[in-house]
């Protein structure tokens, strides 16, 4: 039993650290996936919180994964990774038995598991959680009181100093679609031999005031047009496919309303784009838009195009004609695309032939002119 004891409690500790770091590599993608959690769920009023959610939660994985291994204070933290893993044992569930989800985001975007696989994951993790849990009074804490608080004290500020750095700077392992030699055409191509979804279309029908539902090759025996009153028809999914190109609803959009997508992308030579979610509630947020004029002023002079995508095109359009910044053509972008491009925003990228040679966010904007005086 102490064996059993002692290699849960190693295996819990550092997969909560394993999972924690990989996590806050990228807390902005954690947090757009609370936000798809809560959108399934209709709770729209949180979503303007999902992103201190998403660093608290992943500064606790790492605090409790090292909390566990030197055993310190086990008794509050088994209650509290017992209560955590309920909780993700339920997001797995959910997403698994609902098909709402496909990726639940447990490891980010480096490591990809299915809602099944992360299902697993979390009844494992929860069976040697209920191990430690029941033996939480016979865990020997790590001998000296200063060492395991200093470590907690020094553990808790990397967590958060981290991530506060890679929502600055960007990620600083890219693990997205959009990392640096990328061709952005050819990953908005389905991968060859992937499979599409497997679906039957099945009919709904009301009869005697109920309604019944069965597929095309499964019809009641006694259908006819004067029992059966036709409801809908849709597709049902029987088996999930892998036919997603890695790249998916990347537009852009011109003021006209004319889709510009390949004609920006498949343009020769160098090209920049500047990538943003909203426009700012005040211009003088902009702090950084003396630098993006000198990377302007830098690419009119390399006759390199720069065109800004927004997905609030129309707003960041007026914000830049209160800078005196007119000469920048804004195009609309989808949301959802963006803050996959864009963790940080603004984020300017480098293209050659629609390949990323660089990308940079607002705090690094200056790092760009040394590559235009090339």
């Amino acid at each position: 039993m102490k064996i059993l004891l002692q290699a849960s409690r190693i295996i819990v500790g550092v997969l909560f650290i394993f999972s924690g770091l990989i996590k806050a590599n990228d807390p902005a993608g954690l947090s757009y996936k609370m936000q798809e959690f809560f959108e399934v769920w209709g709770l729209h009023g949180l979503n303007d919180y999902t992103l201190a959610f998403s660093i608290l939660m992943i500064g606790f994985e790492i605090i409790a994964g090292i909390a566990v291994l030197i055993g310190w204070q086990f008794n509050f933290f088994s209650w509290m990774l017992l209560l955590l893993i309920i909780f993700f044992t339920f997001l797995t569930g959910y997403a698994l038995l609902s098909g709402k989800i496909r990726e639940c985001g447990c490891f980010g975007d480096c490591i990809k598991l299915t809602a099944g696989q992360s299902f697993i994951k979390d009844l494992i993790l929860l069976a040697l959680i209920l191990i430690l849990f029941v033996n939480r009074k016979k865990i020997i804490p790590f001998h000296g009181s200063r060492i395991p608080m200093l470590l907690l004290i020094l553990t808790s500020v990397l967590a958060f100093v981290f991530q506060f750095y890679v929502l600055t700077y960007l990620p600083v392992v890219d693990c997205l679609p959009y990392k640096v030699g990328s061709n952005i055409p050819e990953k908005m191509k389905i991968p060859a031999g992937s499979l599409p979804d497997s679906t039957v279309i099945n009919y709904v029908y009301k009869k005697g005031g109920a309604e019944v539902e069965f597929d095309a090759d499964h019809f009641p025996a006694d259908f006819n047009d004067s029992l059966y009153q036709f409801v809908k028809r849709y597709d049902k999914l029987v088996r999930a496919g892998n036919a997603q190109p890695p790249i998916k609803d990347f537009v852009i959009i011109a003021p006209s309303g004319t889709d510009t997508t390949m004609a920006i992308l498949q343009q020769s030579g160098f090209q920049l784009i500047v990538f943003s979610k909203t426009a700012p509630k005040d211009v003088n947020d902009w702090t950084w838009m003396p630098v993006l004029k000198s990377i302007q002023l830098a690419a009119k002079e390399k006759q390199l195009p720069l065109v800004w995508v927004s997905a609030d095109a129309e707003n960041t359009a007026k914000s830049l004609s209160k800078l005196k910044v007119d000469d920048i053509p804004v195009m609309r972008g989808d949301l959802v695309a963006i803050k996959t491009a864009a963790r940080v925003d603004p984020t300017i990228y480098l293209l050659k032939d629609g390949t990323i040679q660089g990308k940079w966010s607002y705090a690094r904007f200056d790092e760009v002119l040394p590559f235009l005086a090339n």
